[in-house]
């Protein structure tokens, strides 16, 4: 039986509907992905989904007893607290408990009087008798994969950062059904893959909208298409989903070119006069009439953006040359001793965790930063455009017209005198639209704004810095294909691992430590070519010689394993595959539908799979280290 269903739901705001006889369910365990233009209503949908928005007409059917959670795409003004509270409250009043008892443990640290510890000893004894612990953990496990301080406070915290902490509140909650509208804006890399293993792996029941193309085909087990207020169900992967599509919209034109072949036949037919009036065929005027209807109630399906680059005179071959090069902040190392040379036609991406410092480094090569050590030196004849991650060029009281336009009606595109409408209609803004206020787009608009302002100039030098938050998949397309018949230098921060894969051809990765290092290839091929990096345990670490240890050999000698190591390390693989195979039993109940619709039964098992997985973490890593003991050994 469906969690939620949708039957016949109909939504309109004074226009055509926006959900228009829609209908929808989602079983247990599946992960839909809702795909569809920009503002064709995804996000209404979900509204639908959760309640918090009642349709005009049509029936919204949930099981009994099921909870829905959403992680919306606007961030709420009325946040208070820090980060932990955020996330905790999540869990209702076990979130509030875990919450008092985290505030309690923060002061305690710090005051050690005996009303603070007996504070805290109450509180631990309530959530032993509320069995919460484990949430506790889910609570510190999310806070700790999203990188967000539990002790930061949320009126501080940048959009990008609120917005992670309703994430992290969205995914503690555990709700039978998971809604999350663009869940990988603002994240990392490496926070987008631990959020689709923890997905995956916690059996969620999920709907969700996004443009990421990589998480969309790692996460999603069923995509359903918006498209003019109807709901397609495409199924399967992505891949298929274009076959299906293309194919569905070539029947469709070929419908639409076969009807107004018809409709345009019968007009000449009524307007023959007398001769039809002679036949009295009163049955074909009906007919008539009724296509002259369907023709006015056809929705055409929204146009496809079309840009074009203005490329510049070609720039020297030289287009960057970076040597030495080091920035810090305080005492933490964004670029530590950075060399390379970018020369022109290369594509670049840059790739690191959030606040790495990666558009500090695109700064310091564009001169807008002055190095604390090291030089730049740039080519000749650069003409750089740059596309700014915080929409900084973009006045907010300006109108879409006035952004373009800079004061004339007039902009040159491609060697042509275009008026401001006209190649605003080229990014989908109607001449309504182009008199909005900047404050009023969408992050999606504002990003194709963006897009429309910088190719009304010339540049042989492009810099993107996170452009494809917010765009739809067929927007995305398009500056995919631009960037790739675009014959400058490209410069590109993003966190979309497809299209950093489809776009560049070498990648500069930002690996801790001020440390960057230069890879051939896109995203993919850093995966394959990264070193694999041993974790550091303190045995090993001082068995290996130091400088100071040159003068006195008998320090640098090498460490054997006793005698209960080594029996410890040739158990360790049936202990391991022991644990994997007690690990996969618990996979296998929560595949059993029977299982599912225990809750109770879920939570437990879901908790003992978290405990397994701390603890094959623990020993794969107490081999490694055994095993890199007995190798030196050996080789001593």
């Amino acid at each position: 039986m469906a969690l939620v269903s949708l039957q016949d739901i109909t939504v309109a705001f004074g226009g055509p509907p926006v959900l228009n006889g829609a209908n929808f369910a989602i079983e247990r365990g599946e992960r839909v992905c809702i795909l569809g233009r920009n503002g064709a209503g995804k996000s209404t949908l979900m509204q639908v989904l959760d309640g918090t928005l009642t349709p005009d007409s049509g029936i919204v059917v949930r099981q009994g007893g099921v909870s829905v959670a959403r992680l919306e795409q606007d961030v709420p003004r009325t946040l208070q607290g820090t980060m932990f509270d955020i996330v905790a409250a999540g869990l209702g009043a076990n979130g509030e408990l875990l919450a008092r008892y985290h505030a309690a443990s923060v002061l305690v640290a710090t005051d050690h009087s005996e009303k603070a510890l007996q504070e805290l000893d109450r509180l631990h004894r309530q959530i032993d008798a509320a069995n919460a612990w484990q949430l506790h953990l889910r609570v510190e496990t999310v806070l700790q994969h999203l990188a967000l301080d539990p002790e930061a406070r949320i009126k501080q915290a940048s959009g990008g950062r609120t917005r992670q902490a309703l994430l992290a509140r969205a995914l503690v909650n555990a709700p039978d059904v998971l809604l999350l509208d663009e869940p990988t804006n603002h994240l990392d890399i490496d926070a987008i893959e631990w959020m689709e293993e923890y997905l995956i792996t916690q059996g969620i029941s999920l709907i969700f909208v996004t443009h990421d193309r990589a998480f969309l085909r790692r996460v999603a087990t069923r995509i359903v298409e918006l498209d003019r207020g109807r709901l397609a169900d495409f199924g399967t992967d992505y891949d298929t989903y274009l076959e299906r599509k293309d194919a569905m919209l070539h029947a469709e034109a070929k419908e639409w070119e076969d009807f107004d072949r018809r409709l345009a036949q019968e007009e000449v037919w009524i307007r023959t006069g007398i001769q039809a009036r002679r036949t009295r065929n009163e049955g074909r005027v009906r007919s008539l009439e009724a296509m002259r209807v369907e023709r006015a109630g056809r929705r055409d399906r929204l146009g496809t953006t079309r840009a074009q680059v203005q490329e510049a005179e070609r720039s020297g071959r030289l287009v960057l040359e970076a040597q030495g090069l080091t920035f810090a902040h305080g005492d933490r190392p964004i670029v530590q001793d950075f060399s390379a040379t970018i020369m022109r036609g290369d594509r670049v991406g840059l790739v690191g965790p959030n606040g790495s410092g990666k558009t500090t480094l695109l700064k310091l090569l564009l001169g807008e930063l002055v190095p604390q050590a090291g030089t730049v030196r740039h080519g000749t004849n650069l003409e750089v455009a740059y596309f700014d991650q915080l929409r900084e060029q973009l006045n907010p009281d300006q109108s879409v017209f006035e952004s373009i336009g800079d004061g004339t009606e007039w902009v040159q595109v491609g060697g042509q005198r275009r008026h401001v409408n006209g190649y605003l209609q080229d990014f989908l803004f109607t001449q309504d639209r182009a008199r909005t206020p900047v404050r009023a787009l969408s992050g999606g608009e504002r990003n194709r704004l963006l897009l429309a302002r910088l190719f009304t100039r010339s540049f042989n030098v492009l810099v993107l810095d996170e452009p494809t938050n917010d765009l739809d998949m067929e927007t995305l397309d398009v500056l995919e294909q631009l960037l790739l018949d675009f014959h400058g230098t490209l410069l590109l921060v993003s966190h979309d691992r497809a299209f950093i894969d489809a776009v560049v051809t070498s990648t500069l990765v930002f690996e801790g430590r001020g440390v960057v290092r230069e890879y051939a290839g896109g995203y993919t091929d850093w995966v394959r070519q990264r070193p694999v990096v041993l974790p550091e345990v303190a045995p090993v670490k001082s068995s290996r010689p130091t400088p100071s240890s040159e003068a006195a050999p008998t320090k640098a000698k090498k460490r054997k394993l006793s005698y209960k190591e080594t029996s410890e390390l040739a158990a360790l693989p049936d202990r391991i595959a022991a644990l994997e195979e007690a690990r996969n039993g618990v996979f296998s109940q929560l595949s059993d539908p029977a299982v599912l619709r225990d809750g109770a039964r879920v939570v437990a098992l879901q908790g003992e799979l978290a405990t397994m997985d701390n603890d094959l973490t623990v020993l794969m890593e107490r081999w490694e280290v055994l095993e890199t003991l007995a190798a030196e050994s050996g080789a001593g």
